[in-house]
């Protein structure tokens, strides 16, 4: 009986160890990013449309590097965890910057949506789509050129063999809220979906073969939106709020989104058959951090880290981190908070470095893609 017990001591420690280790394995030799500034890692910065002044960057990497973070995002973990260097922005175009294991084509302001006359980034979906397939035409005719370009540009089969990210659509809604009721964005909903398939379509015409897609979090907990729909001159419904202080409508439109956005996952796999595709559950690990907040460690899930006001939200959307306006007559400067590790919001509308952590731990064990990992 006891040698029995043993063996199946043996067995359960075998089997717990092997899932763990299946779930933070990833086996890919390059990835291609695409996104919002969830995961821009500077191209917007790059492009000279936006200068982040400090304290972005303080964590980490010590300085500015165009992240709309303190420190690392989750491309940046998820890179980490996959033994891949950080991806290197497509615009970036001093310092020699290495492409080998992938770029990164996300742009902050993105939208899946084509861009408007008045949109503050151009780079929509549809663009950075076709920024990767220019990309990608240039290497292969770099490749047979010259074999010194070979340690900075990736080989042909990573294109095929690599994974494609996409984290993007929180602007989408987020701007649709402005002009539009929350009926008329649910019904808007699919438009944004079918733009988002003809993306995937062409780069899958492309090569393209495995797809790592986030869904969006929780916009009603960012508190800028909060700022401007609770408090501010769109705030009309005062118990559009829930008990955590995140806006009831806000959320229903990520929530009602996520579930188109999986229906397109599941018919990815039955229309193309030899394609991977993971949907990534970014919204409830989001969402358990902001209600169990405490539970993990962190503060007012809220508040914002990098900002001005004071209050629950400390966040004022005249006042961007790091910056000094005058405001009412006198100078106003969002500064950082002295402990950003514990705090959920770094600057009101993106998550802090350790936040960013928090969701790439949850997501490596296995329990948030679909299929599992």
């Amino acid at each position: 009986m006891a040698s029995r017990k043993c063996v199946f001591l043996i067995f359960s420690l075998f089997s717990i160890c092997l899932t763990l280790a299946n779930s933070i394995k990833f086996n890919y030799p390059a990835v291609f990013n695409f996104g919002d500034s969830n995961s821009d890692t500077g191209d917007i910065f790059s492009a000279g449309i936006e200068a982040l002044y400090p304290p972005y960057g303080e964590k980490y990497f010590h300085r500015r590097t165009g992240r709309y973070c303190d420190g690392r995002l989750i491309v940046d973990f998820l890179m980490e965890a996959m033994g891949l260097p950080f991806l290197n922005p497509y615009l970036d175009s001093v310092g020699m910057p290495n492409f080998q294991k992938g770029c990164n084509f996300a742009a902050a302001g993105s939208t899946i949506m084509p861009v408007t006359p008045t949109a503050f980034c151009p780079f929509s979906f549809g663009i950075q789509v076709d920024q990767f397939l220019r990309f990608k035409s240039r290497v292969l005719e770099l490749l047979p050129q010259n074999a010194r370009v070979d340690e900075y540009i990736p080989a042909e089969n990573f294109f095929k063999e690599g994974l494609y990210m996409f984290d993007i659509g929180q602007n989408d809604l987020a701007g649709a809220f402005y002009p539009k009721t929350l009926e008329e964005v649910l019904a808007w909903i699919p438009t944004v979906i079918e733009e988002f398939e003809s993306g995937i379509k062409k780069l899958y015409d492309s090569g393209a073969r495995n797809f790592w897609i986030h869904n969006t979090g929780p916009a009603g907990c960012l508190p800028q939106n909060i700022a401007q729909f609770q408090t501010g001159m769109f705030g009309k419904d005062k118990t559009n709020v829930n008990k955590f202080g995140c806006l009831r409508e806000h959320n229903m439109a990520a929530r009602v989104f996520n579930l188109e956005l999986h229906a397109l996952c599941e018919k990815l796999k039955t229309q193309y058959p030899d394609v991977n595709v993971r949907y990534v559950d970014i919204y409830s690990i989001k969402y358990d951090l902001i209600a169990n907040h405490t539970k993990y460690g962190f503060e007012s899930p809220i508040r914002a880290c990098c900002g001005y006001g004071g209050g629950k939200l400390n966040y004022n959307i005249n006042v961007a981190c790091g910056h000094t306006v005058a405001l009412n007559g006198t100078k106003a400067t969002a500064k950082g908070c002295s402990n950003s590790a514990a705090y959920v919001s770094w600057d009101g509308i993106h998550y802090t470095q350790a936040a960013n952590n928090f969701v790439v731990q949850r997501l490596l064990t296995g329990n948030y893609t679909d299929p599992p990992l």
